[in-house]
């Protein structure tokens, strides 16, 4: 999270009247006249005093590297009006399994309507665009990339699919309902991770801790932000996705997913999905890779996820998973634990046992 910076030191200005030494007045030769009352000789020193002790406010004011000034509620310095975060935990609870292709390598995943998915899979000469039947796993719809290309996060906005690639500043543009118009951008990303959506920008991630905005027209970069959990940067954000105002991210090599707030970057919840891998491992299915990917189905509020994700909401809400290699999707509800308060993104998000 940003450190609160206190508020910095500023001098308060004092005036002290000093009485004038060997005064001396010049009075008509005649006779002198009687000095003044001295409540009428104070009132001019009081004065001068105080609007010394204004100017020295108004100067300070204006030299203040924050604009400080005690009358102004605004002229606060930014840090100290930063809102406090709350992280919250959850596991989950198994609804329901579906059939996955087990040697898709799942990289971006996005509910599509009627039961169906979009998929995005890598590796080379492996990776595709595909629209999936969510019940049966069949593959109704594939677009093979070239061999040279490793398919990595999707989106969709309107009628038109965004895929980023791994190891190039390229991406893709495909037709919903027909693969085959297509057309590439490039971006000003590091690499290309994990896209998703607002409905109005795209939010991007390269495998470090920044989160990126993109204009879906020209794909420049509008906006970048630090992801940090306890003033820790959180690395290799990878699939997103982007629900009631949060964007979702898989930590890869993890079995964790972190809730962003994708105006400043600060993680407010941690989704913990290690059993589903667990359990797959213990069945035997030991070609497995991590979880990653994660769908929602907005219009009845499910979640539906692969290989590095899980999915929470607010509230409570449906989330389906899958990973990398994965047999199965898993429909589970999450349900809200008690997590620790001080713990690192280390300690809560261990790398998966195979990558150790």
């Amino acid at each position: 999270m940003p450190r609160r910076r206190a508020l910095p030191p500023h001098r308060r200005a004092t005036a002290t009247a000093m009485p004038p030494a060997n005064l001396s007045i010049s009075a008509p030769s005649a006779a002198a006249a009687p000095p003044p009352p001295l409540y009428l000789r104070r009132r001019p020193l009081i004065a001068a005093a105080a609007l010394l002790f204004l100017l020295v406010i108004v100067v300070l004011a204006a030299a203040h590297p924050y604009g400080y000034a005690p009358w102004l509620a605004n002229a606060a310095p930014a840090a100290l009006l930063r809102r406090p975060v709350s992280t919250t935990f959850y596991s989950f609870d198994l609804l329901r399994e579906y059939p996955h292709d087990p040697y898709a390598f799942t990289q971006g995943l996005l509910y599509g309507g009627n039961d169906t998915f979009f998929e995005s899979t890598g590796l080379y000469h492996r990776s595709s665009v595909r629209r999936v039947d969510l019940k049966t796993g069949k593959v109704l719809v594939q677009h093979e990339m070239d061999g040279r290309l490793f398919g990595e996060g999707l989106t969709l906005l309107n009628d038109k699919l965004f895929q980023v690639v791994w190891m190039k500043n390229q991406g893709f543009i495909y037709d919903r309902h027909n693969f085959s118009k297509r057309e590439s951008f490039t971006h000003k990303m590091s690499d290309g991770w994990g896209l998703a959506t607002d409905g109005k920008v795209l939010f991007g991630s390269d495998g470090t801790s920044r989160l990126y905005q993109l204009d879906p027209k020209s794909i420049q970069v509008m906006k970048t932000v630090t992801v940090k959990y306890q003033d820790n940067e959180v690395p290799y954000l990878n699939e997103l996705e982007y629900i009631n105002g949060e964007v979702w991210a898989n930590v890869w090599q993890t079995d964790c997913i972190a809730r962003v707030s994708h105006e400043d970057g600060l993680v407010v919840g941690w989704i913990f999905l290690h059993e589903l891998r667990q359990h797959l491992w213990n069945s035997g299915n030991t070609e497995i890779d991590v979880l990653n990917g994660i769908a929602w189905d907005e219009e009845n509020q499910r979640l539906f996820g692969s290989s590095d994700h899980g999915a929470v909401a607010n509230p409570i809400q449906w989330l389906a998973v899958t990973g990398k290699l994965w047999p199965k999707i898993y429909e589970i509800k999450l349900r809200p634990v008690d997590g620790p308060q001080d713990g690192s993104v280390e300690k809560l998000c261990p790398k998966a046992s195979f990558y150790r």
